[in-house]
């Protein structure tokens, strides 16, 4: 595989942090470039950063060294890579302009943010799931007016726990899903030191996460038409999204109804078979073994499980039949890992591979 040159568009937030950590010393990107806000500007990185650098390992040396520039300058970041990763703290209509500027200057954009999910010709990927919604990428660049330039996206942090878990059940017809998620504080780009308000402390509500968690799912699971992503109609899905006291790790309480119910072996069976594209390329990100289950009643938990596979991969226990649905579960996953940077990173070697990056 060729190297590219890899710029982070909002390399000072949480998740531009995060990728920072994950590109360190990969095999096929390397990062050139750090743009952020005009504030952050001209200045070297490990000054834009200082006081908020919330990561557990140090800044590498290198970048601590990189002068930021600003991500509004489009000509000057887009000139010095081969794409970006975005992850911008925006207004919507602000994060779909830019992200369209950059994709119309020929840099394929890997996007974190929500702008650009509702698109149909957006690929929103979660690699070992729907890795053939690439292919909307060419209708995508007939809208543009481009040869090269592109955005693809990773769906939100919350569904990274359930979707994949309920992914190898579809063809026995999961009609209608329940799940309640308790979301970690980084997931709102926050540590302990910035946001003490929530030690000892639950916030039953996320703005926007419900309907996210809801309707993302279905264009995850859709069907490709016309190149385009037509979302599935089923299953019906229903969600609370609750923000705990936990620094890292999205967890989530599922249940599900299916129309040709199985054993519980069976299920068992389907999850520590199932693996995808990204496992047969062996792509540098991909977990080797992507839906763990954990027989012990008390597992999965956020602090010994969220790192499982270097956080790629997703937790699953506590399987049993239910009174009111079918069955019902508990998962978990790395939410600035697989839900953000490291989700981000494994798209843009899944497109890496397909040669959509040439």
């Amino acid at each position: 595989m060729k190297e590219f040159r890899v710029g982070i568009v909002g390399a000072t937030g949480m998740v531009g942090q995060r990728l920072i950590t994950l590109l360190e010393g990969h095999p096929w990107f390397t990062v050139t470039t750090l743009a952020a806000s005009a504030r952050s500007a001209g200045l070297a990185y490990a000054e834009a950063v200082e006081g908020r650098w919330a990561m557990p390992t140090s800044i590498p040396p290198r970048i601590g060294e990189m002068k930021v520039l600003d991500a509004a300058d489009v000509d000057t970041v887009a000139s010095q890579v081969d794409f970006i990763f975005c992850a911008v703290n925006m207004k919507k209509d602000e994060i779909r302009a830019l992200e369209e500027t950059y994709a119309k200057k020929e840099c394929p954009v890997m996007s974190n943010n929500s702008a650009h999910r509702g698109l149909p010709d957006v690929p929103m990927l979660i690699p070992e799931l729907n890795p053939h919604h690439a292919a909307v990428i060419d209708t995508q660049r007939k809208r543009l007016g481009t040869k090269r330039g592109f955005v693809s996206v990773k769906s939100n942090c919350s569904i990274q726990s359930y979707v994949p878990a309920l992914h190898p059940l579809l063809d026995l017809g999961v009609t209608k899903v329940l799940a309640c998620t308790f979301q970690a504080i980084s997931g709102a780009g926050k540590t302990f030191a910035t946001w003490p308000e929530m030690q000892d402390n639950v916030i039953p509500y996320i703005g926007g996460e419900e309907e996210k968690s809801e309707q993302e799912p279905l264009k995850v699971w859709g069907r490709l038409e016309d190149g385009l992503i037509i979302p599935a109609q089923t299953p019906s899905i229903t969600t609370q999204c609750i923000r705990v006291p936990v620094s890292d790790g999205h967890l989530a309480a599922v249940f599900f109804s299916l129309e040709n119910k199985v054993s519980k072996e069976e299920i068992l069976r389907r999850w520590k078979e199932f693996s995808g594209e990204p496992q047969t390329l062996k792509l540098p990100s991909a977990p080797e073994q992507f839906l763990r289950y954990f027989e012990e009643p008390d597992r999965p938990q956020t602090r010994p499980d969220r790192d499982l596979e270097k956080g790629m991969g997703i937790s699953i226990g506590r399987l049993r039949e239910d009174t009111q649905y079918d069955y019902k579960f508990v998962c978990l996953s790395h939410n600035t890992i697989r839900g953000a940077a490291g989700g981000n990173i494994l798209m843009a070697e899944l497109l890496a591979a397909k040669g959509y990056l040439d």
